[in-house]
């Protein structure tokens, strides 16, 4: 359906941040998508990123702190799986107050320069769950309020990866957000609805597994016993005890099987585990792209400008009529005037000549 917003007539840039292997990159892509700029600062992370994702050695950070905003290309969306383990069990849930590490809970901030800089249209963070919960759930009102602050929406939803096609349990929080003052907000962003899980741990393993869901892929803990409530990677299939493999992991984070590691093993299930689950982030993507279609985006004063030039007095019919000939298309609007993704096709006909009788009859 063709868009009735101007900037939907090319792709959708965003900026992929605490990019590890590239779970953000790799569902975007799918909707067609340019990745303008990314950052990752683990240096086996960026081997991996770099052998299965096109991006300009330029514009591939390592220190997301080591960079002006001002110099990160313009882009249309954020997204940003910010550093968990200050929020996580693993990482004794310490969040901003990471002791010795404080850096990594205060990496969060470093978003927030982006989007005050930047001003993309919108933004995709994702995170464990625990960080809603976190101190009392001051953290959380903590990270809302300087969203808002900085000009957007906030609106989250703890979203398992075994909701969206994947047989991984995997609840993680996603935070998604639009700018005030480039589209309209008035309607609420509703998060994708859940699909019937189709693919099982059956099929992963391609045997028979005693689980149709597994376990959430994580980085610590590896190899306790099956019965252990430690256990992670463990699997009884066909009657035998088998440990998860990057061959596995992959299927389970929604990656393609082509997907490659210049990493060991091991490297390679830590940084499945600290990934985003692709499935979820390509339909969240979409739900972010759909609301973007039909919200619309809000004139910047250039364009109010020369709107105003044009469309003054009697110049309004005619300005309008070459808007029609021009964009091709009319679009619906709904009550508050706001446009639609529905629209009717405009034809230009072209005549020449004009018939004799019609000559006669017109007022010169």
């Amino acid at each position: 359906m063709k868009s009735s917003l101007k900037f939907l007539k090319r792709s959708l840039r965003f900026i992929d941040l605490f990019a590890g292997i590239g779970g953000f990159h790799e569902a975007l892509k799918k909707l067609n998508f340019e990745c303008v700029f990314a950052s990752e600062i683990n240096h086996h992370a960026r081997a991996t990123y770099l052998a299965n994702h096109k991006i300009e050695a330029s514009n591939f950070n390592q220190d997301i702190r080591s960079i002006a905003a001002t110099d990160i290309p313009d882009h249309d969306i954020l997204c940003a799986g910010f550093p968990c383990q200050p929020f996580s069990q693993a990482g004794y849930k310490k969040g901003f107050d990471d002791g010795d590490r404080s850096e990594r809970g205060n990496l969060f901030f470093c978003i927030i320069d982006v989007l005050e800089v930047k001003k993309p249209k919108a933004y995709i963070i994702e995170n464990v769950r625990h960080l809603l919960n976190h101190d009392e759930g001051r953290t959380f009102k903590i990270i809302c309020q300087h969203l808002e602050n900085a000009g957007y929406t906030v609106n989250y939803k703890i979203l398992k990866a075994s909701e969206y096609g994947l047989p991984q349990h995997r609840p993680r929080i996603f935070i998604v957000g639009f700018n005030k003052e480039l589209v309209n907000t008035f309607w609420a962003f509703n998060f994708p609805q859940a699909i019937p899980l189709k693919m099982t741990m059956s099929d992963i393993w391609q045997g028979n597994c005693s689980r149709d869901i597994g376990f959430t892929l994580r980085v610590g803990g590896r190899r306790s016993p099956i019965d252990d409530r430690r256990n992670w990677d463990g699997y009884l299939v066909n009657g035998e005890v088998l440990r998860i493999k990057p061959e596995q992991g992959v299927k389970m984070m929604g990656f393609p099987d082509n997907f490659h590691f210049p990493v060991s093993p091991t490297e390679a299930m830590k940084q499945l585990g600290n990934s985003v689950c692709v499935n979820v982030v390509y339909h969240v993507a979409t739900q972010v792209k759909e609301y973007l279609e039909n919200n619309g985006i809000k004139e910047t004063d250039k364009e109010k400008q020369l709107k105003g030039r044009l469309n003054k007095g009697e110049c309004s019919e005619f300005y309008a009529f070459l808007r029609l000939l021009i964009d091709e298309y009319l679009s619906f609007g709904n009550k508050e005037g706001n446009p639609l993704a529905e629209y009717v096709v405009v034809f230009k006909l072209k005549h020449n000549h004009i018939a004799e009788k019609d000559l006669k009859s017109q007022t010169w």
